[in-house]
């Protein structure tokens, strides 16, 4: 399992490279710390306090391609329900601390991911006077 990245798949530089295009500036990995946890989204807007999440559908049993493998399943099987309740707390902590939370699995086109953080950004900086070139910039 070392070779399984933790970071910067494939799906998350196609969904950054789309928003960065769009002139959408963000934090990536950047640790957010909430109550008692540090959690690290893969792509962070900080002044909007958004936090988006790309799934893998391995390891995060997307109920279209997840697939739960039929050997070793002592092993598979707590893992990834494991998985599964982890991202339930994160995103439940972390919108007790004021944050939007988007999740996208790797399949989702990036075109709808890109779609649904412009929306969020732009309702969490709370200006509906923002260009296209400006969107979601963060200094």
């Amino acid at each position: 399992m070392k070779a399984n990245r933790r970071m910067d798949t494939k799906p998350e530089i196609a969904l950054r490279s789309a928003l960065h295009r769009r002139g959408f500036r963000f934090r990536k990995d950047l640790p957010v710390r909430f109550a008692d946890r540090l959690v690290r989204p893969d792509i962070v807007f900080t002044k909007a306090r958004v936090a988006v999440f790309v799934d893998g559908c391995f390891w995060h049993c997307c109920p279209e391609h997840g697939s739960r493998p039929a050997t070793n399943q002592d092993y598979w099987e707590p893992k990834l329900d494991k998985n599964v309740a982890r991202d339930q707390r994160v995103n439940a902590g972390l919108k007790r601390a004021g944050w939007t939370v988007l999740r996208f699995w790797e399949h989702v086109p990036v075109e709808r991911a890109v779609m649904s953080i412009g929306a969020a950004v732009l309702e969490r900086s709370g200006s509906s006077r923002l260009s296209a070139g400006t969107v979601g910039r963060e200094s």
